[in-house]
Order: structure tokens, then C-alpha cells, then sequence
């Protein structure tokens, strides 16, 4: 994982270089070719890990449809709480999304402090990266906000927000420095990692920095962590497998946002939906990856 994470400082600093190289319309067309491709696709076989997680015969199709129409359920709920209720539904977005991303980032690095514990540092952690986001790029989230849910937020809500978890963030941290040996060796390179996100989201698009963010630390890594589960190794042959039954998946997810596109390309809510969209396959993925970080823990102690 280290590997990656070197890999993912090389591949922002490129993405420093393409926003100093080209406009901020480049910027976005190439986010949203690299949400598409890689972002979408680290989520494609979320059925296929549930599968291996709860040991299930692939071969047996009752099992295949059931946790398929599970699956196809909560994205359909999400889509409707976003009809529904828009302000609800992007908080809760929010809310996952943070935990998603603290998890995915810290897992590896098994502090061995208490549950509770871990959990709440993998939330506030997660959430900092987006407030930072946020802040730096305040006037488009409080325009994409306005559009999704009606709701007019502010700047002084976002800094607030921003201040009230990076106090928590630092006193949590003082707190798992105390406990964790594993946390003390690596907390200073966290650090730099989090001013290497803020040069980022400083310099570039809403757009583009969260592209960075969520193509380079989070789902390339997370396309590392579930080969590697689902085949205990990481080369080309599991690879070819994984984006071979990913597959399928992917092209129904492109042909979803696609249709989307083409109804409301020329509409200001085309980022509302888009977003929306995003919401609606992050609440089962990040429930499928915590039980598949779950379970190999579990394995592991066996």
C-alpha cells in the first residue's frame, strides 16, 4: 500500500501541473473522464465482494439475485430521498462519504486501538479532507448546495464546521498518539499528505481537486485493496479478472449517468444530478467495503 500511496503523491503533483497547464473547463471535462473510468469502476463489483464475503456459491443464481436486488434497492432508495428530500439526503451523503474515506485511507495501517475509537478518528478524518475541499472552494459547493437542495448555505457555516472538526481532529489525534506506536510512526507523514490535499484543492476546481482526491487516494487504492482480497495477490492476471466481472456493472452505471447527462446537459442542475448520482452507489459501496475491512480483520486474528 505504501507503493500506492507513493504512486498517488506522483500522480497529484501531475494533476498540480495539468491545472497550472490548462483552463478550469479542461479541468472538469478530464475529472469527470476519471470519475467515469476509475471512480466508478472501484464500486462496479460491489455485488462480487459481497458474494466472497459472505461465502456464497457464485454459481447459485438465487443468491446472485438476492444480494443484486438488495443492492439495486438502496440505490433506488437513495435516488428517492434525493427527490424527496434533497438537504437530508446530501448530509447523509456527506456523512458517509467521510467515513468511506477515512476508512479506506487508515485501514491498512491497523493502529490496534479501540473500535470506537478508530471509527470516530476515520470519520473526522475523512470529513477534514472534504471541509477542506469545501472551504477552498467555497462559492461552488455553496452554488451546487443551492441547486440540489434549495438551500442557501453560507461561508460562515462552512467555517465553523471547518474549525469545530479540526479541533476534534486535533485532539483525537494527540489522544491516538498517546495510544497507538503504529499512529506516532506515521501521523507526520499524514500530515504532509493533508497540506499536499489543501495546495491541491487551493489551486485547482471544485471539480478537479476532488477528482484528485477521489481517483488518486481513494479509489485506485481501493481497487488495490479489493484484488488483493478477492485474489490474494495484486498482478496482471487479477487485474484482467477483476475488470473483466467488474465490467458489466460499469457500462449499466455509464449508461445511467449518460442518460442523465442527456436530459439535463443544458440545465444548471446537470451538477445536482450528477452528484446525486454519486450519492446513490456511495451508501451500499461503503457499506460493502466496511464489512469487507470487517471480515479481514476478522481473518486475520484467526
Amino acid at each position: 500500500m505504501n507503493k500506492i500511496h507513493n504512486t498517488s503523491i506522483i500522480l497529484s503533483f501531475l494533476g498540480l501541473w495539468i491545472t497550472s497547464m490548462f483552463s478550469g473547463e479542461f479541468e472538469v471535462i478530464l475529472g469527470f473522464i476519471l470519475i467515469f473510468s476509475f471512480g466508478i469502476l472501484h464500486g462496479s463489483n460491489d455485488i462480487l465482494l459481497i458474494d466472497s464475503i459472505t461465502n456464497k456459491n457464485i454459481h447459485n443464481k438465487y443468491p446472485f439475485i438476492k444480494v443484486l436486488s438488495t443492492y439495486l434497492i438502496i440505490v433506488l432508495s437513495a435516488v428517492i430521498i434525493f427527490y424527496l428530500i434533497p438537504l437530508f439526503a446530501l448530509v447523509l451523503f456527506v456523512l458517509f462519504s467521510a467515513f468511506h474515506f477515512g476508512e479506506q485511507h487508515w485501514e491498512h495501517k491497523q493502529l490496534e486501538v479501540a473500535n470506537k475509537l478508530i471509527n470516530s478518528f476515520y470519520f473526522i478524518y475523512g470529513l477534514l479532507v472534504l471541509q477542506i475541499l469545501f472551504i477552498l472552494n467555497s462559492t461552488e459547493v455553496i452554488e451546487i448546495v443551492e441547486s440540489i437542495t434549495g438551500y442557501t448555505l453560507t461561508y460562515q457555516f462552512i467555517l465553523y464546521s471547518f474549525v469545530s472538526n479540526l479541533i476534534a481532529f486535533v485532539f483525537l489525534s494527540i489522544f491516538m498518539y498517546s495510544k497507538s506506536v503504529k499512529f506516532r510512526g506515521v501521523i507526520l507523514l499524514e500530515l504532509f499528505h493533508l497540506l499536499i490535499f489543501s495546495i491541491i484543492f487551493q489551486v485547482s476546481t471544485l471539480i478537479w481537486g476532488f477528482t484528485i482526491y477521489f481517483i488518486f487516494w481513494h479509489s485506485i487504492p481501493s481497487l488495490y485493496e479489493q484484488i488483493t482480497y478477492l485474489h490474494k495477490d495484486f498482478n496482471n492476471m487479477n487485474i484482467f479478472n477483476y475488470l473483466k466481472k467488474a465490467f458489466p456493472y460499469w457500462i449499466i452505471s455509464l449508461m445511467g449517468i449518460g442518460i442523465v447527462y442527456y436530459i439535463f446537459k443544458e440545465d444548471k442542475l446537470f451538477y445536482a444530478i450528477f452528484f446525486s448520482f454519486l450519492a446513490a452507489i456511495t451508501f451500499p459501496h461503503a457499506l460493502v467495503m466496511n464489512k469487507m475491512f470487517t471480515n479481514k480483520k476478522t481473518q486475520s486474528n484467526k
